[in-house]
């Protein structure tokens, strides 16, 4: 279900309990949402806006996000008008979903200005807007030329007007309602869900002013989880089976939007990567059998060198303008028929043989190098995809930090903002303290295996990675676990494998000390001197339930 109009009445009511309050720094954290850093008079609070077409809504967050250090230019803008000026009010309008909030600030040459703030948040036409006193588009999220909409034009310089708004009745004055026309049709604010809900209620014996008064006064988001998708309103669904969860209207709104767009920013940043990598195998798996059938080609040069001697040793026979000879070869083993250039007699043809040869034969070393490479950037690529099929937003970006090192891609544009302790910290490394006290450390990327095996882990700690499968390093901080350590730090890095699905997955294990870097290899890529093996079944309930604990 979308927002709707009651629901963002509701959350312009307690956005006006913290006002006044200052603008500090504005972020575009994805292509489609806003961050305003704000301070109020007792505290500092977060405002995200979002314009994404299924999860558009505007709420103050506790959560933390990264912020790209190069704004877009719509933010720039916005800092420039925006930046250290006071909300002074934020109005809905009507019950429609927009609402709009009146910003004050001092311009360059330090007279007063006022600045308005449109956020609308109608599905797909999601859209923030800003607009000076004049009433004139300064500039928008979501540029609308008058080619695309002839009744209203959002771009700069264009004069702002309103959404178009229906006609419809206020459900806070309302005494009674239309029983043969639909809730939504009738009244301002309504979604078809919330119009449900209430005629439930009221078959049940509830007045509609009792049911409004309900939703007016109250600050719970109530979330029902239903076979089918998630439902959320001011007030318990009842006409679901399913039991709600109650939340504070701010925290249940996080609750409910921030695990999508974080996968929904994920898919932003792995959608490259995934066609990029994707790609690269593609080439290199094309490549692989035509490099294969060259050095088989390369191998039969022998026979090129056998030609050459026979041709050297039987050539003052063979006049040029001969297309074929048919030569006994030295042994009397057999007859062999070699195809001649006519331009050439039989010394000349025998000199063509050896070039053939002595070409296949320098052949050999190259092709038998490029296999190689091949086969290691094969090797090397699908572990990459695999990686970002698990990967979080911060995964992601150091799989696309990794590739830029190695030249493959360019550098991320907008690099994440790390203040200097972090830029020196390690990778995002996961780490898990179980009951018995042990931590368990696992990398997600190949930047994080490297780190947690060669800088983190010490050399008595113990290292477990999925046999003949691409995965994840996992290190206890012990060296003699327990049978249970032993087995669910085994678990864990056979789900983080290209295993995840199978059953009896081989898992190698062995001390830090028995590990060392493959010399020219990529980041992560290890080999083993002495290790055991561990077969395991990997259980995604278990694995969930361990990182639950330990959120």
């Amino acid at each position: 279900m979308a927002l709707d109009g009651l629901l963002l009445h509701a959350l312009c009511r307690q956005f006006q309990e913290i006002l006044p309050c200052k603008i500090n720094k504005i972020h575009q954290i994805s292509n489609t949402e806003l961050l305003f850093h704000l301070r109020t008079q007792r505290e500092k609070k977060n405002l995200l806006i979002s314009c994404h077409s299924q999860y558009n809504r505007i709420n103050l967050t506790d959560r933390s996000y990264p912020t790209p250090e190069e704004p877009s230019h719509f933010v720039m803008l916005l800092r420039k008008h925006l930046e250290g000026g006071l909300i002074l009010s934020v109005q809905q309008g009507g019950l429609d979903r927009w609402l709009v909030m009146e910003v004050s600030l001092r311009n360059e040459i330090g007279d007063k200005v006022f600045r308005k703030l449109y956020v609308e948040l109608m599905g797909k036409y999601a859209n923030v807007i800003l607009v000076d006193e004049d009433n004139r588009i300064l500039d928008a999220l979501k540029r609308i030329p008058p080619f695309e909409n002839t009744k209203r034009t959002i771009q700069p310089g264009a004069q702002f007007t309103l959404p178009e708004q229906a006609v419809k009745q206020d459900p806070f004055t309302a005494q009674t309602v239309d029983p043969q026309q639909p809730l939504h049709q009738q009244f301002d604010g309504f979604s078809p869900l919330l119009g449900r809900e209430v005629e439930a209620r009221m078959r049940r014996g509830e007045t509609f002013p009792e049911i409004m008064a309900q939703i007016e006064s109250s600050d719970t988001l109530f979330i029902t989880n239903t076979p089918k998708e998630t439902q959320f309103h001011l007030i318990p669904l009842t006409q679901y089976e399913q039991p709600a969860k109650a939340y504070p209207l701010m925290e249940g709104m996080d609750v409910l939007y921030y695990h999508k767009e974080e996968k929904d920013r994920i898919r932003q940043m792995t959608g490259d990567l995934f066609k990029f990598v994707r790609k690269q195998l593609k080439h290199y798996r094309q490549k692989l059998p035509k490099l294969l059938d060259a050095m088989q080609e390369a191998l039969d040069c022998e026979k090129w060198r056998e030609y050459g001697d026979l041709l050297y040793a039987y050539g003052q026979n063979i006049p040029k303008g001969t297309p074929a000879a048919t030569l006994t070869t030295f042994d009397q083993s057999r007859q062999v028929t070699i195809d001649l250039d006519v331009r050439f007699d039989g010394r000349g043809n025998a000199k063509k043989c050896f070039q053939k040869y002595n070409k296949g034969k320098k052949g050999q070393e190259h092709l038998l190098e490029q296999i190689d490479l091949c086969e290691k950037e094969i090797e090397y690529f699908e572990g990459l995809e695999q990686q970002l099929e698990l990967a979080n937003f911060e995964d992601a970006r150091e799989i696309h930090e990794e590739l830029a090192a190695l030249g493959y891609m360019k550098p991320i544009q907008s690099k994440i903002r790390r203040n200097r302790k972090k830029a020196k910290a390690l990778p995002a490394i996961t780490a898990i303290r179980l009951a018995n006290g042990v931590t368990l450390y696992f990398g997600k990327n190949n930047l994080q295996n490297e780190a947690l095996t060669f800088k983190l882990a010490r050399k008595n700690d113990l290292w477990f990675h999925a046999k003949d499968f691409h995965g994840s390093h996992v290190v206890l901080d012990c060296e003699q676990p327990d049978e249970e350590t032993l087995r669910l730090a085994a678990m864990v890095a056979a789900y983080y494998s290209k295993g995840r699905y199978s059953s009896s997955v081989p898992v190698n294990y062995c001390p830090i000390r028995n590990l060392k870097r493959v010399p020219g290899a990529k980041p992560g890529f290890v080999s083993l001197t002495s290790y055991k093996t561990i077969y395991i079944d990997p259980e995604e309930a278990v694995i969930d339930d361990l990182l639950k604990e330990n959120a």
